[in-house]
């Protein structure tokens, strides 16, 4: 039997909460779906008896990404939207040729979150019934329909050792390239062939003189606990660990979604995080740390113009203050990039994908010249992979005899391994979900 839809996921973190709201509400509407993670095993049923009617991407810049995300899933498919989960921007990308998309892409339906994004990809090429406003999913969870959907501060706090008595201050942080060493930082450069060694010293000055800003203020202050909310891509820091040790009232926690923390936060500080849409959403505000400034080529679009903290003084008397201050970013600027409506985010979604799939092709993301391939090789390599992965063989354990195949299939294997939710996790989340939908 034909699937209807197959969507297709990268980061867990960033994107399984929201696909989850979506497959419950077209499940509610009659259809069948099915997720995937963008580099589970091959499946022949998708390009025979399982093909889907419409394929829906995680994200789709050029020709490459159409071989790699639909033909090498499902095969020929002129039915492709894309999920589009990087819209946060510096103006240097915004104006790129990258994220205003290549060759094809600007044939498969490119969702925008908010109006201005939609604005910029017209003004690039595209054609406005390619790139339709649906507002952004993950925003859902913070309407008042899904109020109880959280854990409350208490619960929050128990859960992990924390004292609901006192302040909950939440620093959402993003200093991703402050934990890469130079040479990580070279190989970066290499492969985009955009030279970040720039902003890597920027992450690890501006991450530096804030734990500083935080050592000094906790150290006077016992009665407030920080918790410290790492990116995905920082680990292995020793400053961290350290801070951690010194301090008690500091805690380095990932555990549970950015949402359920700042919604449980009394006060919230950040940094270039686009989470920041987030506490907007959520209702609060926040204060923007920047001890110094970050080159605007990486700074987010939607950060330009906006109220900083730039010393520690500043820092101290916000941190001393009631959660009252304004929003350090514009309300037009946020609702801009994410639009609000008093229609769910999910719900237009549906109706766009509903639509999709109802409607011959909007466009034809595999016309000339555009030729697929199939790549026999990443096939092959992705069920070797997942057989190291489930019987928990490192292919780094081969370098001695492989170098170039143990390289590759370790950066296979880490990402198969980041990716992983299990089973009951999964269930767990599309049970929670399926009590908000409908």
């Amino acid at each position: 039997m034909a699937l209807d839809f197959l969507i297709l996921y990268e980061h867990v973190v960033r994107e399984y909460e929201s696909i989850l709201l979506l497959k419950a509400e077209l499940a509610r509407r009659g259809y069948t779906v099915e997720l995937r993670q963008l580099l589970d095993r091959k499946k022949l049923k998708y390009f025979t008896l399982k093909k889907p009617k419409v394929l829906v991407s995680s994200c789709m810049y050029d020709d490459e990404a159409i071989n790699s995300h639909v033909y090498n899933n499902i095969g020929v498919c002129n039915k492709v939207v894309n999920l589009h989960w990087e819209q946060m921007l510096s103006d240097t990308q915004e104006e790129g040729a990258w994220f205003n998309f290549g060759g094809n892409a600007k044939k498969c339906v490119q969702t925008c979150w908010g109006k201005r994004t939609q604005q910029r990809l017209v003004a690039h090429g595209m054609q406005e019934k390619n790139c339709p406003v649906t507002g952004a999913v993950m925003m859902d969870f913070l309407r008042p329909e899904f109020r109880g959907y959280f854990k409350d501060k208490a619960a929050l706090c128990r859960e992990h050792g924390l004292d609901p008595d006192k302040k909950l201050m939440l620093y959402i942080s993003s200093f991703g390239y402050a934990s890469m060493t130079e040479q990580e930082v070279k190989e970066l450069s290499d492969m985009a062939g955009e030279d970040f060694t720039g902003f890597a010293g920027t992450n690890r000055t501006s991450m530096e003189q804030t734990l500083a800003w935080f050592d000094q203020y906790l150290a006077g202050h016992p009665e407030v606990q920080l918790v410290y909310r790492r990116h995905p891509s920082e680990w292995n820091s020793p400053a961290l660990e350290a801070l951690a040790q010194k301090r008690p009232n500091f805690r380095v926690i990932f555990a549970d979604s950015v949402k359920q923390w700042i919604v449980a936060a009394d006060q919230i500080f950040i940094w270039m995080s686009t989470a920041i849409a987030e506490v907007y959403f959520a209702g609060k505000s926040c204060r923007i740390l920047r001890p110094v400034p970050i080159e605007h080529e990486y700074d987010p679009v939607i950060y330009k113009g906006a109220d900083y903290i730039t010393d520690y003084a500043a820092f101290a008397a916000a941190a001393d203050a009631p959660d009252s201050a304004p929003f350090p970013i514009a309300k037009e600027v946020i609702e801009g990039y994410f639009d609000r409506s008093d229609t769910p985010a999910y719900v237009r979604m549906a109706d766009l994908l509903e639509d999709v799939y109802k409607n011959p092709p909007r466009d034809q993301p595999f016309s000339p010249p555009f030729r697929p391939h199939f790549n026999l090789l990443k096939f092959c390599a992705l069920i070797g992979v997942h057989m190291m992965y489930a019987v928990k063989f490192d292919p780094a354990r081969l370098a001695g005899v492989a170098p170039g195949f143990a390289d590759m299939a370790s950066r296979i294997y880490g990402y198969i391994e980041k990716a992983h939710i299990s089973k009951e996790e999964a269930r767990a989340m599309e049970e929670k979900i399926a009590r908000f939908v409908g």
